[in-house]
């Protein structure tokens, strides 16, 4: 028995289309070898397809000639250019410093309208650091309604989650703002991360402090740009899927 099978005779097998089997070829479902121009696939593997196991489990992998993405798909990224045009906007309008990340808290964006004390601090490797962590701390957080959250700084902010047809993709965080005019000794701070005390205590002068009003408005303006990123991020995840659709139509060799 021929334990390679054409693309005909895995139709046959499988009772489907000409398409329907590249596609699975492409997204990993099915092995196969190139032989000459002509896609050829391992007969275990397709009777493995036919008992409802995966191809995988009879110790099959995909092939080096094999399609580059023949891989697990992986939620569509955001497009940065536009959020960061969007980001820019809004932190200049909410008198505020923000930044997109990953869910656990690397900067995908670089900051917008960020303050001086910030700038100091994140100069440092020690600061760098810091922030991230206090940004990765925000992806432990369970409440869907933005809440403030004190920074290792001693700062304000405020985030809200990114999710593109239901995959959590990124977060976008507000802050370097203050809510009181309560005195801050940025000493400590500044010996941890390396800092000229003065230039930071000067620095925290000139942070922004928001009312309970303003608070409660960047909460509001957080979720729209949220939202306005999960559509976008939808939009092109649809893109993407019908350029996909578009290749599979595309015939990969010559009629068996």
């Amino acid at each position: 028995m021929n334990d390679l099978l054409t693309t005909r005779e895995v139709q046959d097998l499988l009772k489907l289309d000409r398409t329907t089997v590249y596609r699975m070829l492409k997204e990993g479902r099915l092995t196969g070898v190139k032989v000459g121009q002509q896609w050829r696939f391992h007969r275990r593997a397709v009777e493995t397809l036919l008992q409802g196991a995966s191809p995988t489990a009879v110790g099959h992998s995909a092939p080096i000639d094999a399609p580059r993405h023949a891989q697990p798909l992986t939620p569509v990224p955001l497009p940065l250019h536009c959020v960061q045009a969007i980001q820019d906007v809004f932190a200049d309008l909410a008198c505020v410093g923000a930044v997109t990340t990953t869910t656990d808290g690397e900067p995908m964006t670089r900051v917008s309208n960020g303050c001086r004390f910030c700038a100091l601090i994140q100069a440092t490797d020690a600061g760098r650091v810091a922030c991230r962590a206090s940004w990765r701390a925000l992806a432990t957080r369970s409440d869907r309604i933005p809440r403030i959250a004190t920074c290792h700084a001693g700062l304000k902010y405020i985030h809200a989650r990114i999710e593109v047809d239901g995959h959590p993709t990124a977060m976008l965080i507000a802050g370097q703002f203050r809510v009181d005019d309560t005195p801050l000794d940025a000493h400590p701070l500044a010996r941890m991360v390396g800092v000229d005390p003065g230039a930071l205590n000067k620095a925290l002068e000139e942070v922004t402090t928001l009312d309970e009003r303003m608070r409660t408005r960047l909460g509001i303006w957080l979720q729209k740009v949220a939202h306005t990123f999960e559509e976008i991020g939808r939009e092109r995840a649809a893109l993407i899927g019908r350029l996909r659709a578009i290749s599979d139509l595309a015939v990969l060799d010559r009629p068996d």
